[in-house]
């Protein structure tokens, strides 16, 4: 990793990375679809999109969120091994060069990409790093931001509801990898927009203020379904 930690995080460059997947749960699901999404100061951004057969069938439910059926991956979908490959090495040679990460509830499509990397038998993103974990200084989460910033607001805190919340244009799009991924870097500027403070933090800041929020959401949140005697399994660490 080369990202200098005592750096102002807004002045790394961003990328978007989002996932369309055959479920919910991030160690089983397949990767269907990926978007790397390169945000320019200036100019247009620079897209790169995936699709990958994931050798398994897409169930019906999946298939209605992102619009992908098994017959499309099949015919047009390529090899996961070379998708998976291509993905995870874009996603490092961005870290590498100093940028940051801009994912929406980031630990998901993490552990999707790196399960998946282990279930090829592939190197993980660590791995690929040299590091023990995802290196999270490379990695700013809108979700995790905007609960801190605004934690009593009430009501739903999916992309759509935030598009809604900070008045972003979501498209006609949402759940196809890169129009969230596009949606995802312009909630994150109207986050920084309306709470300036965010934007002087360091690389460092951002990192210990993120898994800080996370932490106590999470710890909330688990009592929160303690008390409704429902399982309390979600995990404390961030980003996964």
């Amino acid at each position: 990793m080369s990202i200098a930690m005592n750096k102002i995080w807004t002045n790394q460059f961003r990328f978007g990375f989002d996932t369309e997947t055959t479920g919910v749960n991030p160690t089983q699901v397949r990767l269907v679809t990926a978007a790397l999404v390169l945000r320019q100061p200036k100019g247009e951004d620079q897209v790169i999109t995936w699709l990958a057969n994931p050798g398994v069938p897409i169930p019906e439910a999946a298939s209605r969120v992102h619009g992908i059926s098994t017959e499309r991956a099949v015919a047009e979908g390529r090899p996961i091994t070379e998708v998976l490959e291509e993905v995870a090495s874009q996603i490092v040679d961005y870290w590498q060069r100093g940028g940051i990460m801009v994912a929406f509830n980031a630990g998901y499509d993490l552990q999707v990409l790196n399960s998946e990397l282990k279930r090829h038998g592939m190197a993980t993103l660590e791995e690929r790093c040299g590091a023990s974990e995802v290196p999270a200084g490379g990695v700013v989460d809108p979700l995790v931001l905007d609960r801190a910033v605004d934690r009593y607001r009430k009501g739903k805190r999916t992309l759509g509801a935030m598009c809604e919340t900070y008045q972003v244009e979501p498209g006609d799009n949402l759940h196809t990898a890169e129009y969230d991924v596009i949606a995802t870097l312009n909630v994150l500027d109207k986050i920084v927009e309306n709470y300036p403070k965010l934007a002087q933090l360091t690389v460092a800041e951002i990192v210990s203020f993120q898994r800080e929020a996370h932490h106590a959401w999470a710890e909330n949140f688990n009592e929160f379904l303690s008390r409704r005697g429902r399982p309390a399994d979600v995990g404390t660490r961030w980003p996964y």
